[in-house]
């Protein structure tokens, strides 16, 4: 391995600190999905509260890249409806922040569901939309709080490694139609 002399090796640090700088503040480090085929297919599943007796009905389908989110949410017996990921490595580590997600929603507020394999509990974090307009969103993991069956819980910490599954859920306790569009997801 040779050794760089003085002037190539602060030629190189500024080309680094060039081109994390323009990244802007995204510091993202890796896109998880953008739904167009050019990132790793995370087969997303859907689970409305029927599964437990409720009525309310959602899915989601991709159109021209953009995962839509669907449905009619009914809080006589229930009140949610999810769409997820089945589980597979994401390659979180602890050095990332959280995540950031472009959307475009109703109002209504949402839920950011992440799945470990270390534990049964899922951790929740809400995040609001705006009527037909798209967002920029983040959403650090500190967020983030454990969650069994829609209880919150006191622990276990989220092993950000560990992070499995990605999930999108409405449960609101509002009765009526849904939607939420989604870009992409990715970490920061």
């Amino acid at each position: 391995m040779s050794v760089l002399n003085p002037m190539k090796r602060f030629l190189t640090l500024v080309a680094v600190i060039l081109s994390f700088s323009s990244l802007g503040n995204t510091k993202d480090t890796a896109t998880l999905t953008n739904f167009d085929n050019q990132t790793p297919d995370l087969r997303w599943l859907t689970v409305n509260d029927t599964v437990m007796g409720g009525r309310s009905r959602g899915g989601y389908q991709v159109d021209d890249g953009i995962l839509v989110f669907t449905g009619r949410t009914n809080t006589n017996g229930g009140g949610f409806s999810s769409i997820r990921s089945v589980p597979q490595a994401l390659g979180l580590n602890e050095s990332n922040e959280g995540l950031r997600m472009r959307i475009r929603g109703d109002g209504r507020v949402y839920i950011i569901r992440l799945e470990t394999g270390t534990t049964r509990a899922s951790y929740w974090a809400y995040f609001p939309t705006s009527e037909d307009e798209w967002l920029d969103i983040r959403i650090p993991f500190t967020e983030f709080w454990p969650n069994w069956r829609g209880a919150r819980l006191p622990g276990p910490d989220l092993n950000k490694s560990a992070i499995e599954s990605l999930g999108i859920m409405i449960y609101d306790n509002l009765d009526g139609p849904f939607r939420l569009e989604v870009d992409w997801i990715k970490s920061y």
